[in-house]
């Protein structure tokens, strides 16, 4: 049964701290909804009459049939589809990956746009990147627009929040930290490892002299032609992309 309390939950978990207090997220239509709810715990799973009848296997404690008008209430997008779930945050793993020369990891300094790291974890899902170590002045992956942004992705991608210039210290000394810099070195003719750390900067600021004394390759994207006059940066998360299946193509 739907309910104003129900309507208040889930409009309120669009604020990080009731997020934190509920410890509860949102997730929204049956393709980001159908991903998730084998990964994570779905506390309430309310749907149109047509969804709910055709999707009985789905797990949740409770279950709620809506109409499209309550579920419009509800929602935070602007054309919001057959399904919304309120799923349990997960908890931070006690051991976070052993760096094993192998596995290739993301790290993100202080990326603010939610499209941006919603867009990250997807192309990262793609390209096989299992695990995201955040600054946690990073956007939160658990907010509702950043969930939407990555398509589902989230069900198999980790996303962990640490003080990023401790973890990078941590790290074997010489553990390959790769970071994009302007005056870096041609990604295209550099040498890649199989494993590593990849370090992506803010929007605006780049990687941020703390964390960026722990990388130990700076690699640099051109532009083509050289002598072309071009845009002074890439977005973040295409240049995300671009690093990542350069990694994978060798």
């Amino acid at each position: 049964m739907w309910s104003k309390n129900k309507l208040k939950l889930v409009r309120s978990l669009s604020q990080k701290k009731y997020r934190e207090a509920e410890r509860a997220f949102v997730a929204e239509g049956p393709k980001v909804v159908g991903d998730m709810i084998e990964h994570f715990t779905c506390r309430l799973l309310a749907g149109t009459p047509e969804f709910i009848s055709a999707h009985r296997k789905f797990s949740a404690r409770e279950v709620a049939i809506v109409s499209q008008k309550e579920l419009e209430q509800a929602s935070s997008l602007r054309a919001p589809h057959d399904v919304l779930a309120v799923f349990d945050l997960p908890e931070e793993p006690d051991n976070m990956v052993c760096p094993d020369g192998q596995t290739l990891m993301l790290a993100l300094d202080g990326i603010q746009d939610p499209g941006n790291l919603g867009t990250i974890v997807r192309l990262s899902d793609w390209f096989g990147i299992d695990h995201i170590y955040c600054s946690f002045d990073t956007a939160d992956v658990f907010a509702p627009k950043v969930v939407q942004a990555t398509m589902g992705a989230l069900a198999r991608v980790k996303v962990h929040y640490v003080n990023l210039t401790d973890w990078l210290s941590s790290l074997p000394s010489d553990y390959p930290v790769y970071g994009t810099f302007m005056d870096g070195q041609n990604i295209y003719e550099e040498p890649l490892s199989k494993g590593g750390v990849i370090v992506m900067g803010n929007e605006g600021n780049g990687i941020r002299p703390e964390v960026g004394a722990a990388v130990t390759r700076r690699l640099h994207i051109p532009s083509f032609p050289l002598e072309r006059p071009t845009s002074e940066s890439l977005n973040v998360a295409i240049a995300t992309a671009i690093v990542a299946a350069e990694f994978r193509r060798r």
